[in-house]
């Protein structure tokens, strides 16, 4: 069985909920916040279906025009999708995988700057991490109002609890910075 990427799991999951093409997969993902938790384009989409048809888990099950607009194929998930998408929804919960992020490396190179810098800097993204707390509440809020099950949206509240603990680690790395409890060492200008 081949390894599910995370869009791919996603395609999956929306054609258990039922048969679509891939444009209406897009507008879902989208309204549903889940370019939040995975990176979700057009042409990886078409993609990603594709790739999926030529594994046998998911199929196509007609295709339709309206209008002007370009034919659509639409999809359906096959049973051997549907094991594969429960098997790596199993296993990926189970075992860590390291992703590699980016700010654990330019965090590792913040020393590069000089203190006031990191911190302006170090401001910024708490200023921009509270932005996107408020956009995460509001559309949880917004998902419990509708009477959304909480299995479907949790994603987001563990998204929450992630952006969250950064924010405040940031906001501890700022004032260690400024009471000199971090010793920031002036950076080695030649």
């Amino acid at each position: 069985m081949a390894d599910l990427t995370p869009l791919a799991i996603s395609v999956l999951a929306l054609l258990e909920e039922r048969p679509m093409h891939a444009y209406e997969m897009y507008q879902l993902l989208i309204t549903r916040h889940n370019d939040r938790l995975l990176k979700v384009r057009p042409g990886s989409l078409y993609h990603t279906v594709e790739r999926l048809a030529g594994q046998k888990y998911v199929r196509a099950t007609g295709t339709e025009r309206a209008g002007n607009r370009p034919e659509r194929t639409t999809y359906e998930i096959t049973p051997e999708g549907s094991t594969a998408l429960r098997l790596r929804v199993e296993t990926a919960i189970e075992e860590y995988v390291y992703e590699y992020p980016l700010f654990p490396v330019v965090l590792s190179e913040a020393h590069n700057l000089d203190a006031d810098d990191a911190v302006l800097r170090f401001r910024r993204r708490v200023e921009d991490l509270g932005l996107q707390l408020d956009e995460i509440d509001h559309a949880l809020a917004g998902a419990a109002a509708r009477g959304v099950p909480e299995p479907y949206w949790m994603a987001g509240s563990y998204v929450r609890g992630q952006i969250a603990a950064e924010r405040d680690w940031l906001v501890t790395t700022i004032e260690r910075i400024e009471s000199k409890d971090l010793e920031w060492q002036p950076r080695n200008n030649p």
